[in-house]
């Protein structure tokens, strides 16, 4: 008895594939590796070619890419921002990103899909740092060819166990999509929780503009650390009036050296 993926894959095929392809990479919580394995198993007995699926799902991944790229070319921080206000992992969201572009550069787009949380903030990265569309359609691609090739190959490799696992999932019915949703919706309740414990420390210490100004003009002189990373301060060159560069990294070491009589404000991303 066939799965109920093994039958949306049948049953739609390519376009299946591509649709869930560009769902996932333009944000959307759709894992579409699955998807790319099961169309990968089917492939060698069934009416459906691999390379196909693989040129579909990298198109797909192109498209949904593109978007972004040119939303941060054409927005910049913002729209990092906003990708940073809907993520479940704010915290780590863009500060994760620009560590490994200053690291790699554009050839961290060939590892970008692989790399949770990474995948949907390096487009628009790649794009708010000025970066050509050839360059960037060059390694994206290159990405999208490694990541949806490891699917399909996985799937045929693994044809005859995917086949099994399949067949073992649909005879718990309806129950065993039921519990895998259930464990998705953990996941997301967690991630959820973990949001909202992050901004409530972040709302407790965070101090306004105008308050920091008042300090100055008051004499209190408040030391501020500017901790953003050297992509950071390049996406947005505005700078805080006296604010000393750190690196974020050793940030506790250079912590001890600082008076404790005065308030000390970090300025990141």
């Amino acid at each position: 008895m066939p799965s109920a993926l093994t039958n949306a894959v049948l049953t739609y095929g390519l376009p299946l594939v591509f649709v869930v392809v560009l769902l996932e990479q333009l944000g959307a919580p759709i894992p579409a590796i699955p998807v790319l394995i099961v169309a990968g198993a089917l492939s060698l007995d069934r009416d459906l070619s691999a390379w196909q699926v693989l040129l579909v799902a990298i198109v797909a991944s192109l498209i949904a890419d593109s978007v972004w790229f040119l939303l941060g070319r054409s927005q910049g921080q913002r729209v990092l921002k906003t990708l940073c206000r809907i993520s479940l992992s704010p915290d780590s969201c863009v500060r994760q990103t620009e560590s490994v572009f200053e690291r790699w550069g554009m050839p961290s787009l060939l590892v970008a899909k692989f790399i949770p949380g990474f995948s949907t903030v390096a487009p628009p990265m790649a794009g708010a740092t000025g970066a050509g569309i050839d360059e960037f359609l060059l390694y994206d691609g290159g990405g999208a060819l490694l990541w949806a090739g490891a699917g399909v190959v996985a799937g045929l490799i693994f044809h005859r166990a995917i086949d099994r696992a399949l067949a073992y999932l649909a005879s718990f019915g309806s129950a065993a999509f039921a519990l895998l949703g259930a464990g998705l919706v953990a996941f997301i309740a967690v991630k959820w929780w973990q949001r909202r414990r992050f901004y409530k420390v972040l709302r407790m210490a965070r101090i306004s503009v105008d308050d920091l100004r008042r300090l100055m003009d008051e004499g209190k002189s408040p030391i501020v650390l500017d901790v953003r990373t050297v992509k950071g301060r390049s996406l947005d060159p505005r700078r805080i009036q006296g604010a000393a560069v750190f690196d974020v990294d050793h940030i506790d070491d250079a912590l001890r050296d600082l008076p404790r009589d005065r308030e000390i404000v970090l300025y990141c991303t």
